[in-house]
């Protein structure tokens, strides 16, 4: 399944913002990857900051591990926040606009921001900044001439909102042509060149937001960076409410791009805190305040894997602008709510990606191995969980959040078979997302992953063109699902050399248990949901007998990962309940 982010989801583990149903990588997670002193791995070497310099000390200093619990916590409640008023902006969507031509249109719009959130915000720049303004803020604790932050601010920041202002402008004039490449069949093909030209604004502003984010969590501070995407949501569905009934579906994009600048908004405050404060040192002689540049073959890989992952999106909406009308949006929304387990089991993964980077930095492949393999395990448990419970639950799942205003029966049918089979590509977007990490943990340019990713495009791309004649919005969503398994599978025999040397046999043996207990509750769990004849019940006691199940086989087979799944699960539970009730 695709890996769209932008709109609908909570970011995922090397986001600052809150990648889900509300659009899944954290600041805990990128905080800690600072410039430091490396072991054979020829990276930059970075004094230690002087004790007389106590204000900045805790932005160079290794953070405790309650400072992450707390970061992480932070991170877990507004994602959970994001992830509701995502769904709440899905069901306005739906009740208003049901599942039609009208919002086909928006959704080839929606394509922008998505792209925009997980180029600008998500992957590339979090990636390129993070460890410039870490390296600045070091030489700046050092006492350096002038403020290395603010200089690498005034040598960053104005060309590359330059360059996102001209990308968004250039967007907006080419909508037209846009929209005839993405769907060429689409029946409102007007519609959505307005909406376009709309939604392109967030080019400029989701860079910005992304900008502020990269600097913030560098200076760890993540408060107003997990809160972008609840922000985000808010424009969206104040603006479908208060211009929905004089402009239809238009106000959609009006609120991406309102929503677009309130993500800047909730940050600039205290950046600009951050980036005002004054220095307590003083420069030594003969220092410069030069600052890092980016490492451009780094984002390039980056932003090339991140750009085929999120093309998934494209060649479903290629392909299904040809079916009859609702095609896509019984995609859009069955993707949603099928990704929700997926950005739960990468979120577990967070704070442990700066423990990979440090293993990798200090030569100890064996320690960074140990903690992916165990990542990948208790990942999967958690993703796998989710998928039975998606399958099994499905019609009762859309039907509760869906089904009112426009948005019919039929549209519950159809969005729930799409969902079923989507949720068998899960399982391949986790690992993905797990793998991806071990691959760019080093700070180093690899073009492996975009080369996989290009592979499982290719194999999307030409079971989908086979099946959609015959399968129509189902045939697209296999395509997807072996699509991103294909990808994974790939990415997990190519570690070594690339990434961080996996014991691959052991790591597929290891998905063997879990599979099989996913197997056994999602059938136990279908039979039980369609019992009650109201979908909440249903829900409830399908939803229960897939865990009780899955719990139970998983604990009788002895499946790797699955104990600390369950703990893990447990912890964030009581931590956010904990963090909203008390």
């Amino acid at each position: 399944m695709s890996a769209s982010r932008g709109p609908g989801r909570p970011p995922g583990p090397e986001t600052g913002g809150a990648r889900a149903s509300g659009a899944p990588h954290g600041p805990a997670t990128d905080a800690v990857r600072l410039p430091r002193a490396t072991a054979g791995t020829g990276g930059p070497t970075v004094p230690k900051a002087r004790a007389a310099e106590p204000a900045d000390a805790p932005e160079h200093t290794p953070p405790t591990g309650r400072f992450l619990a707390r970061a992480t916590l932070l991170t877990a409640s507004l994602t959970v926040a994001a992830a509701l008023l995502g769904l709440v902006r899905d069901q306005s969507l739906a009740r208003l606009f049901g599942a039609g031509r009208g919002t086909d249109a928006f959704l080839v719009a929606w394509t922008v921001p998505e792209f925009a959130a997980t180029l600008l915000i998500e992957d590339g720049l979090a990636f390129a900044l993070i460890p410039a303004f870490s390296l600045a803020l070091a030489r700046r604790a050092q006492g350096a001439a002038g403020d290395p932050v603010r200089s690498l601010v005034a040598g960053t920041l104005p060309r590359l909102a330059l360059a996102f202002a001209a990308v968004g402008a250039l967007l907006a004039l080419a909508a037209p042509q846009f929209v005839g490449v993405l769907a060429p069949g689409l029946p409102d093909a007007g519609l959505a060149v307005d909406c376009t030209r709309l939604t392109a604004t967030c080019v400029l502003t989701f860079g910005l937001a992304g900008y502020c984010s990269a600097a913030l969590r560098a200076h760890r501070r993540f408060l107003a960076p997990a809160a972008i995407y609840v922000a985000y949501n808010v424009g969206i569905v104040t603006a479908m409410y208060a211009l929905g009934g004089r402009w239809g579906v238009r106000s959609a994009a009006v609120g991406v791009a309102a929503g677009g600048c309130l993500m800047v908004l909730v940050q600039l405050p205290s950046l600009l805190g951050r980036l005002s404060r004054r220095r307590t040192a003083r420069a030594r002689p003969g220092e410069t305040a030069e600052a890092r540049p980016m490492d451009v073959p780094l984002l390039a890989s980056v932003l090339l894997f991140a750009l085929g992952r999120q093309s998934q999106v494209l060649i479903e909406r290629f392909l299904a602008s040809g079916l009859p009308a609702g095609a896509i949006s019984h995609l859009n929304y069955a993707q949603k709510v099928a990704q929700i387990p997926m950005t739960l089991s990468t979120m577990l993964c967070t704070v442990t990606f700066p423990v990979v980077a440090r293993a990798l930095a200090e030569g100890d492949t064996e320690r960074a191995r140990a903690r992916v393999e165990r990542d990948l395990a208790v990942a999967a448990a958690v993703v796998l969980l989710g998928t039975a419970a998606v399958i099994a639950c499905a019609p009762q799942l859309i039907g509760l959040l869906f089904q009112r205003g426009a948005f019919t029966a039929a549209d519950t049918a159809a969005t729930a078979a799409v969902m079923r089979v989507y949720a068998f590509g899960l399982l391949g977007q986790t690992l993905t997302g797990v793998l991806i990490r071990s691959y760019f943990s080093a700070g180093r340019a690899t073009w492996y992953p975009a080369g996989a990713m290009a592979v499982g495009l290719a194999v999307t791309f030409w079971i989908g063109d086979r099946t959609v004649g015959t399968g129509g919005v189902t045939g697209i969503a296999a395509a997807n699902a072996a699509g991103i398994t294909v990808t994974a599978v790939l990415l997990l025999a190519g570690t070594g050399r690339r990434g961080v040397p996996l014991r691959t046999r052991q790591v597929l043996g290891g998905l063997g248990r879990p599979l099989v207990a996913a197997a056994a509750a999602t059938g136990a769990g279908a039979w039980v949901a369609s019992l009650p004849a109201a979908p909440l019940a249903g829900l409830v006691a399908g939803g229960t007998t897939v865990t009780v199940v899955f719990a139970l086989l998983g604990c009788a087979l002895g499946a790797r990962g699955f104990a600390s799944a369950l703990r893990l699960v447990r912890t964030r539970t009581r931590r956010v309940a904990h963090a909203f009730f008390r």
